[in-house]
């Protein structure tokens, strides 16, 4: 049974005078440790509240041992669009600049492997394929020759697809290219955007920018999909050397106090003078009283915690938000054997229920092993194997990739294994915000709704942001909350109003 509520007041901050506002930062993803770093900045005192026992949200690095050398692979966040320039501006303010790496992404490594209608073909192989996969598809639906150019591009479309949506994207893309976007493509000429000796490639990101009307034939949910796949697909991506966590742990490094872990928020009682917070904390049950809260917790999480004070809309938008389910399983390997192979690094669309495999580049000690990103999976794949037991889903996928890799049967190559299925995570309930197939002026509403703060509480984290499922948008967010924090000024009511104050309502 909790212990009474204890106050944290009186032993926690000065006069606000002296001090500054006093604000509570819910979280310790970027989103919060940014909120935290810019406050401090302005003067404010902050505290930070994790539930968690480790900073960082879903920059979450996992490491196969202790100690420098040891291998890595990312279970959360695990790249960075050169065009982000919120996320490098604080990747450089932190130090960490000369740090910076090109991350290699799906379709960039020509050994690595394309799950085809032929098998799993070396994508340098695939070309020819996947076109004549497409033509036969396209013969059937669609009677009447489609040129070469056409063609090339539906079935590299398709294949990058395949590879990233979840799989209601994926029928919306075959019913697009049954539809009015291979018309639209057909009236292009396409040989500024083919690629490759025999013009058996396609460059989608010169394609789309040059003629950007493609996209009307493009339905809803793949539309708002498309910034994704062609930001998932970049030449210009990049990664931290040495994990993405170096981020989030320079930024924690550099607050005043240290980020409070295990302090699990199970209320928020927003009033006119102040706002409390309850916390679970080593077993007690503690109450913060702030002037100010900035509630960075994905909303699956604040939807299980008791909420007073906030109007039914807030209360409605909480409950609205969808979030994309995502699971990572990660190898630690004797030996980065896909390296005898030629593939130094990038990805492989596995295909089936692992989906996509990466290749980390092996930043640690070579005599400690390598490690694998097996399979990473979003939406009802990626909630079937979370559905699923630790044991029985790293057996699943090791029997899997090992059709495409059979050096994972090697006896003593596969030294451990970990994963991760974000939408089991009581913290975050899943990958990101899902808003593929909304459309733009719905999300918009979505997104204003969900950053409206209340009060004395304000909202921030990657669902309050258009760049959703990015760390640019947890950053974006974070920023505009600090902006309306500093901007606050509170409205004075007698205290015969204040005291009687009643909440408009809890989820």
């Amino acid at each position: 049974m909790d212990a009474a509520p204890q106050d944290w007041h009186a032993h926690t901050f000065e006069n606000i005078e002296q001090a500054g506002r006093r604000v509570t930062v819910i979280g310790a993803g970027i989103s919060g440790l940014v909120t935290a770093y810019e406050l401090e900045r302005l003067g404010c005192r902050v505290e930070v509240l994790e539930g968690n026992n480790r900073i960082g949200g879903r920059i979450h690095t996992h490491r196969f041992g202790d100690g420098p050398g040891a291998p890595s692979v990312e279970l959360g966040a695990m790249r960075i669009p050169a065009h982000h320039h919120n996320t490098l501006e604080y990747v450089r303010r932190m130090g960490l600049e000369g740090e910076l790496r090109a991350f290699t992404t799906l379709l960039s490594e020509e050994n690595a492997y394309l799950r085809t209608g032929d098998g799993f073909l070396r994508i340098r192989d695939a070309a020819r394929p996947l076109r004549e996969n497409f033509r036969r598809e396209l013969e059937r639906d669609r009677p009447g020759r489609a040129d070469d150019g056409t063609v090339v591009f539906g079935a590299w479309l398709t294949a990058i697809v395949d590879a990233i949506a979840p799989p209601d994207l994926r029928e919306a893309l075959r019913a697009d290219l049954r539809g009015r976007l291979l018309e639209l493509v057909a009236r292009v000429e396409m040989g500024p955007h083919l690629r490759g000796a025999d013009g058996d490639r396609v460059d989608l990101h010169s394609l789309f920018a040059a003629h950007p009307g493609i996209r009307a034939g493009c339905s809803a949910r793949l539309n708002s999909f498309l910034d994704d796949i062609l930001a998932e697909t970049s030449p210009d991506l990049l990664r931290l050397r040495g994990g993405m966590d170096r981020l989030t742990h320079a930024l924690a490094a550099r607050l005043r106090d240290p980020v409070a872990l295990g302090h699990r928020v199970t209320g928020i009682d927003v009033r006119d003078e102040h706002v409390l917070v309850t916390v679970r904390a080593g077993g007690r049950t503690l109450v913060r009283r702030a002037d100010l809260v900035v509630c960075t917790a994905p909303f699956p999480a604040v939807r299980r915690m008791r909420l007073r004070g906030l109007d039914a809309d807030k209360l409605s938008v909480l409950r609205e938000v969808e979030y994309c389910p995502a699971t990572k399983v990660a190898v630690h390997c004797r030996e980065p054997f896909w390296r005898e192979g030629g593939i130094r690094g990038g990805a492989s669309f596995t295909g089936g229920r692992v989906r996509q495999t990466y290749y980390p580049v092996p930043d640690g000690d070579p005599g400690r092993g390598a490690a694998l990103l097996a399979s990473y999976t979003i939406g009802d794949e990626a909630a079937r194997l979370g559905r699923m037991s630790v044991r029985r889903r790293h057996r699943l996928v090791l029997d899997e990739l090992s059709v495409m890799h059979p050096e994972l049967m090697t006896p003593g190559m596969v030294l451990d294994m970990t994963s991760v299925a974000w939408g089991n995570v009581p913290w975050s309930g899943g990958g990101c915000a899902y808003r593929w197939g909304k459309s733009a002026a719905v999300c918009e509403e979505e997104l204003r709704r969900a950053f409206r703060p209340v009060g004395r509480l304000f909202f921030a984290g990657e669902h309050c942001s258009a760049a959703s499922a990015w760390i640019e948008g947890g950053i974006e967010s974070a920023l505009r909350a600090v902006e309306a924090v500093e901007r606050y000024e509170p409205v004075h009511r007698p205290a015969a109003a204040a005291d009687r104050h009643d909440p408009a309502g809890a989820l």
